[in-house]
């Protein structure tokens, strides 16, 4: 019963700091864009050159 006492307390204190972090986070914008970082690593953007371009140099 004793231990109650402290188990209780402390679980509240822990509750309120996990809100407190996920209202930061919400407010700090963290979850806005949760799609685009990860979109961005598969764009390709390893796009030739404009003078090394192959459909340039390529005659018909």
């Amino acid at each position: 019963m004793e231990s109650l006492f402290l188990l209780i307390p402390l679980s509240l204190v822990l509750v309120g700091l996990l809100a407190w972090i996920l209202r930061w986070s919400v407010k700090n914008g963290q979850f806005d864009d949760l799609d685009g970082p990860g979109q961005a690593i598969l764009m390709d953007d390893d796009a030739p050159e404009a003078g090394n371009s192959r459909k340039s140099t390529q005659k018909h």
